[in-house]
């Protein structure tokens, strides 16, 4: 996949054409939040420049198959985040068990901050739940979030309480089964009892600028050399691989 370099802003709080997404000259500030903002990346800002003048005169924007999904792709998810600290994550395995890793951008009215770590032999849904833990982590005081993740596993064991009925049943899930990740279940609820987080889940590889940084995070950390234990997963008494 081509990666953006030039972010069109047609309708957004300040319209225009960016060379960056995160940061507070970054594209994100101008749309995140915004009603009805209209925005798309681009290789060339030939492109992005053609996308604005498109839109300002009001004509239909004539795509190819691939622009097609790219402009779906860079839609953000309903979520209200005017006021929010806005966290994407993604995690990696290369195996599933394998080495892993993870991968966390945070933007808030201090900056960007990218965080990610990786383990010598862990699971891809473990490292999708570290990076919400690990983002959500850097937040000292009880704070208002949007987090914006790709793992149905994560996101739905949230918002359709499951993990919260595993933890009720002793963490058995409704078929009796012990439930996966105890560990990193406790320490997401117990964050998310901290914070007010507002979950979204977002399709992976498809060109979302954020989704798109943190995998490239994740995969990195998880190619290191010499990548410590995953201790609470290689500990023998801890159940079988959830892929």
């Amino acid at each position: 996949m081509a990666k953006n370099k030039y972010y069109a802003v047609a309708v957004g709080r300040q319209p225009g054409i960016y060379t960056q997404w995160f940061g507070d000259a970054g594209a994100q500030n101008q749309v995140v939040g915004f009603k009805g903002a209209r925005y798309k990346g681009f290789s060339t800002r030939e492109e992005a420049q053609g996308f604005i003048q498109d839109r300002r005169s009001g004509h239909k924007i004539s795509v190819t198959p691939s622009q097609k999904t790219s402009s779906r792709s860079t839609a953000m998810p309903t979520v209200k985040t005017a006021d929010r600290i806005v966290i994407y994550t993604d995690g990696s395995s290369l195996g599933n068990p394998g080495p892993g890793g993870y991968g966390v951008v945070i933007s808030s009215p201090g900056g960007t901050r990218e965080l990610s770590g990786g383990f010598r032999r862990t699971t891809n849904n473990r490292m999708e739940m570290l990076a919400c833990i690990v983002g959500l982590e850097q937040l000292e005081p009880p704070s208002a979030v949007a987090l914006y993740s790709d793992s149905r596993y994560v996101v739905d064991g949230i918002t359709k309480g499951w993990a919260k009925k595993w933890q009720r049943n002793d963490w058995r899930k409704s078929n009796g089964g012990k439930a996966m990740n105890i560990d990193l279940w406790q320490r997401l609820l117990s964050l998310c009892d901290r914070h007010d987080v507002h979950w979204a889940w977002v399709k992976g590889h498809a060109g979302n600028p954020g989704n798109e940084r943190c995998d490239q995070l994740a995969t990195q950390a998880a190619s290191l050399a010499k990548l410590p234990p995953d201790v609470d997963y290689e500990t023998p008494s801890f159940p079988p691989s959830c892929k």
